[in-house]
This record gives C-alpha cells, sequence and structure tokens, in this order.
C-alpha cells in the first residue's frame, strides 16, 4: 500500500443527502451545476475545459472571497454514473479525491475521501480541507435538495 492509500493521509468526511445518487451524480455531471457548488464558501468557478469522462481534463479558475484566483487542473480517473467519481487534482497540491454514492433510504450516503501523497501533507492541509470539504458538501447539498423541497 503506498503512503497515500493509508488512512492516515486522507481526509475523509460522509454525509447523508436527501436526494437520488442520480441526482447527486447529475450535480458533478453539468458544468453549469458543478461551478455553482465546487469549493468553500463564497467561492465562484470559471470553468476552462471540462470533460467529464474518464481520463477527461479539468481545468478551472476559483475565485475566492478575498479577490484572489486560484488555478486547478484535474484529471476524471474513474466514472460510474450515479455510484463514484474519482477526480485526480495534478497540480500542487496533489490530492485523489474518490467520492462514493450509496443508496440509503430515500436520500443518498455521500463519502468523500481526499487522498494527499503523505500523512504530513494530509495533517498540513487538514485545518483547511476539512472545513471547506463541509462546506462543499452544503453548497452540493443546496443544489440537490434545497430546503423546503
Amino acid at each position: 500500500m503506498t503512503e497515500a492509500q493509508s488512512s492516515e493521509a486522507a481526509l475523509c468526511t460522509e454525509r447523508l443527502i436527501q436526494a437520488s445518487p442520480a441526482a447527486i451524480f447529475a450535480a458533478f455531471a453539468s458544468a453549469d451545476l458543478l461551478a455553482q457548488w465546487w469549493g468553500p464558501d463564497g467561492f465562484a468557478n470559471t470553468f476552462e475545459t471540462f470533460d467529464f469522462q474518464p481520463g477527461g481534463r479539468w481545468v478551472f479558475t476559483m475565485h475566492g472571497p478575498d479577490g484572489k484566483d486560484y488555478a486547478n487542473e484535474a484529471v476524471f480517473a474513474d466514472i460510474v454514473p450515479a455510484e463514484r467519481v474519482v477526480i485526480e487534482h495534478v497540480v500542487p497540491p496533489w490530492f485523489l479525491l474518490t467520492v462514493t454514492l450509496q443508496a440509503e433510504g430515500e436520500g443518498t450516503r455521500l463519502t468523500w475521501v481526499q487522498a494527499f501523497e503523505t500523512a504530513a501533507m494530509a495533517a498540513k492541509l487538514a485545518a483547511v480541507c476539512r472545513p471547506s470539504n463541509e462546506q462543499v458538501l452544503d453548497r452540493l447539498q443546496r443544489i440537490v435538495a434545497p430546503p423546503g423541497q
């Protein structure tokens, strides 16, 4: 097992979202929807390239609430409709994000595993990534299961 595959190198969160796996998957597959929820609170996105297929590139800029722009590039490493999306972030900091979707009751159990190259890198970024990942899931939830629905 490589260090990136160890639990110490990964930041994990999971959430039960009151939407179907297909609805959540659609929020990943649509550039228009993904741009609305990707990133922590206050961030907006501009997509340059969005090729949602295994091996497809995703090049985008995240615009922070502080006015700074953050260039990103990723590859969709694996996609299984309504089950799994695996995204390799290929610019620093490197990570492999695996999102799995499992029907549970009338909702979906979403598991989000962000694996870094080393446990040291995961520990260094945890204070930023953990709350940011929760905010991303909050934003996703508002798209696929708006309040009062």
